[in-house]
């Protein structure tokens, strides 16, 4: 049968995940990958896990098994609803709605807000996720000015006095692809012109709890909480598999949500949810978070230092204090996908950074990540794509 002329026409803006399709690649022997954007797996607390899963089983018996609330497992968007007091994020457990991770978070927002056309302002560049979770549902991307304290107020106002922005999506802490975290006094002017010219914000937030140095920031939310969606995940503190998200929104954006996730999922697992309220609830992410802080900051100290020693002088790159990936901007008329296929050769992987644009930018930068090889792997790999420059 010949499905072709069956497909709806939203598939036509749908492509495949460049980075997915760049890790088939890096899955083959002997490569070192600095592409993903994923944890390491030395930082998932597989034996905590282990003993949660028996107590889960013990505790809930197949309620923990059998079908859930579209909204969530109650315990864990109580103690989610906790966690976020103490960031000054004033919610309760009625204002969280679960999610399959945060990519499940940005398909049903997209699904509830966009409609085509739509202009969205976004991050030059922006995380890509978000460009796939969004494009099925045919926006048009305005990009706000960018420099190495994340995006310029300026910028944004300019856009905004427009008057015909949908909502503006941004990644303000330790942001992918660039590590770049919004300044506080960017923050509060941000949070100034969405309440001044009455627009939403998405805030996603997966990587602030992986801050290595300097000091916590507030959140966008908790400055103008009435203009801001919060997008959370435990995929970074926790892990990725168990696809647990978390999404905060206004009340009628999240009722709206809520009808979306029930025709998509039902609901997210009922298991993982569980094991994510007692992870949290039961201490044991205050325990092990120091650990995979440990973990993560000598590999990034590792990248910042090979990339001084051995990068030419014509190249500039992001020096974050947290997350898990380092922006790399060489000069005018390099080609930084020219050169992947080049390191490729030679067992090193990367991202091409023009992936993570909307406006056919970026083809002289790239995105290292630095959580999933060892400090001598880093090391090595920036060396050799060092010798290929």
């Amino acid at each position: 049968m010949k499905t072709e002329s069956l497909l709806a026409a939203r598939t036509l803006n749908m492509g495949e995940n460049a980075i997915r399709e760049i890790l088939k690649v890096v899955s083959r022997e002997g490569m070192i990958s600095l592409a993903g954007g994923i944890p390491s797996p030395e930082s998932f607390p597989v034996n905590i896990i282990k003993k949660l899963s028996q107590l889960i089983l013990d505790k809930y018996g197949d309620q923990a098994l059998q079908y859930g609330l579209t909204e969530g497992f109650y315990p864990l968007r109580e103690t989610l609803a906790k966690q976020l007091r103490k960031t000054d994020i004033i919610v309760s457990a009625d204002d969280i709605i679960i999610s399959s991770g945060s990519q499940g978070a940005l398909d049903s927002l997209g699904k509830t807000l966009i409609t085509k056309g739509d202009k969205i302002a976004v991050e030059a560049p922006t995380y890509l996720g978000a460009i796939s979770a969004f494009n099925p549902y045919e926006p048009e991307y305005i990009t706000i000015e960018t420099d190495d304290q994340g995006i310029i107020p300026e910028s944004l106002e300019n856009i905004l006095k427009k008057g015909d922005v949908k909502f503006i999506y941004l990644v303000p802490t330790f942001q992918n692809p660039t590590g770049r975290t919004l300044s506080l006094n960017r923050r509060v002017a941000v949070a100034d012109l969405i309440k001044r010219y009455n627009t939403l914000l998405i805030e996603d937030d997966p990587y602030s709890a992986l801050r290595y140095s300097g000091e916590n920031l507030p959140q966008i939310k908790s400055i103008a909480p009435s203009n801001t969606i919060y997008i959370g995940t435990l995929s970074k503190i926790l892990s990725p598999g168990l696809r647990v998200g978390y999404i905060v929104a206004p009340k009628a954006i999240k009722e709206w949500s809520v009808l979306v996730k029930q025709g998509v999922d039902l609901h997210t697992s009922s298991f993982s949810q569980a094991i994510g309220y007692e992870y949290l609830e039961g201490g044991y992410f205050d325990k092990h978070l120091p650990y995979i802080l440990d973990l993560y900051k000598p590999k990034k100290d590792t990248m910042l230092k090979a990339l001084k020693n051995n990068f030419p002088d014509s190249f500039t790159w992001s020096k974050p204090e947290g997350g898990m990936f380092i922006w790399v901007e060489g000069p005018k008329g390099f080609n930084a996908e020219s050169l992947y296929h080049k390191a490729i050769q030679e067992n090193v992987a990367f991202v091409p950074g023009k992936y993570f644009y909307t406006n056919n930018e970026g083809s002289s930068t790239m995105r290292l990540n630095f959580t999933m090889s060892s400090p001598m792997e880093i090391e090595t790999a920036i060396k050799r794509i060092a010798s290929l420059l």
